[in-house]
């Protein structure tokens, strides 16, 4: 029986229960319309305590769930296009997970990967607001996508900006355990036909290395370094003469990291033959170099290697002489040197130091020197 001067009690057997019924508007929430719960106590003065200590806890309970069923109180005086979220949430703002993002992924990174990260979550602060990670939704995402086709940018640069924007989210989701989704992933991106990079001839090949080899300044020298190794531009900058093997029975070059330019991949990590026209370049390089540490001190040292003033300088020069005026397009023309000489796909992609494509080729200690050697010799002119 109920005994209603108790307070909510019950007694059952000589156990008291507390029970209490659910108020009908907060009964949507629970699976019974009646409380019931064992006090296990046979003493009725220990059975009160308990039971006015559980009422009070269910009013303050119930107060808190029927204020949190009630909108905002002056939402309306927000300012427009701020979320209530982004006042509500718990979760880091952007800016803080840009913040994460370069702390751990930059690690061993070069400037431009700061900058770049930096700009274009920029863009997202510019647009929508430094809200917190669970403030932003896929509309906004949408929206966003949209403001950047408006200030005309193609959408190979969106994509990027957007890889920027997935990864420092997803670091910061996952490190502090956030059960939000990134309203940034699955937005539609069109995609655009790009016309391919073409090579450089063999012809045109030969008639800039020999011009390259005639001026022998710095940046003539650099192409020529380039142009049978197959390196890219920021590799070969930012070599110094440690990395450079010229007494080795097999002259190359030890392609590794450094503090002022790191590498695109784990795979660009390698070792580079040195034949024809670039092992002649390295050595006039070589008997110029004055002790200098760097092979190209005029756009690199210890701070930094400043790729793109190199590209700007080399592309223009290159353009009189090629009509195509890249000098990436030298890589190009490698991996077609390499293709028409009849070398294996796994071969070339350690000499170029492209992704593998199978795990298989990543099992073992790969091609030696000896044979990385014999394969470019195939390559020159």
């Amino acid at each position: 029986m109920v005994d209603k001067d108790a307070h909510y009690l019950m007694c059952k057997g000589g156990v008291y229960y507390f029970t209490r019924h659910v108020p009908n508007d907060l009964q949507k929430h629970y699976v019974k319309n009646r409380i019931v719960m064992c006090l296990k106590t046979r003493s009725k003065n220990a059975a009160l305590k308990a039971s006015h200590s559980l009422a009070s806890k269910l009013d303050d309970f119930w107060l808190k769930m029927r204020i949190s069923n009630i909108d905002v109180p002056a939402s309306d005086l927000l300012i427009k296009g701020q979320p209530v979220e982004a006042f509500t949430s718990c979760a880091p703002k952007l800016s803080g997970a840009l913040e994460k993002y370069c702390q751990l992924k930059g690690i061993g990174r070069g400037d431009q990967f700061f900058k770049v990260a930096r700009r274009n979550i920029g863009y997202v602060i510019q647009h929508l607001g430094d809200r917190p990670l669970d403030a932003y939704s896929s509309s906004d995402a949408s929206s966003f996508r949209d403001w950047l086709f408006q200030r005309n940018l193609t959408s190979t640069s969106i994509q990027r900006i957007f890889s920027t924007i997935r990864a420092a989210m997803n670091i910061t989701i996952q490190e502090d355990g956030l059960s939000c989704a990134n309203a940034f992933s699955k937005t539609y991106l069109p995609s655009e036909e790009r016309p391919k990079r073409a090579s450089i001839s063999p012809e045109n090949i030969k008639r800039v290395q020999k011009i390259c080899l005639g001026m022998a300044d710095e940046r003539r020298l650099l192409i020529a370094l380039i142009s049978d190794t197959g390196m890219r531009l920021s590799e070969a900058l930012g070599l110094v003469w440690s990395d450079v093997q010229l007494g080795h029975e097999y002259p190359h070059i030890s392609l590794v990291p450094h503090s002022w330019r790191p590498l695109k991949t784990s795979c660009s990590k390698r070792l580079v033959p040195l034949v024809g026209v670039s092992l002649e370049a390295t050595k006039v390089m070589h008997r110029q170099s004055l002790h200098t540490q760097f092979l190209f001190p005029s756009y690199t040292n210890e701070m930094k290697c400043n790729g793109n003033s190199a590209s700007a300088a080399l592309n223009k020069w290159m353009k009189a002489y090629t009509g195509q005026g890249v000098v990436h397009s030298f890589r190009h023309s490698f991996r077609d040197r390499l293709r028409a000489a009849e070398v294996d796909t796994e071969l070339t992609d350690q000499l170029g130091g492209w992704a593998l494509s199978s795990i298989g080729q990543g099992y073992g200690a790969g091609h030696t020197l000896e044979k990385k050697y014999a394969a470019m010799i195939k390559i020159v002119f």
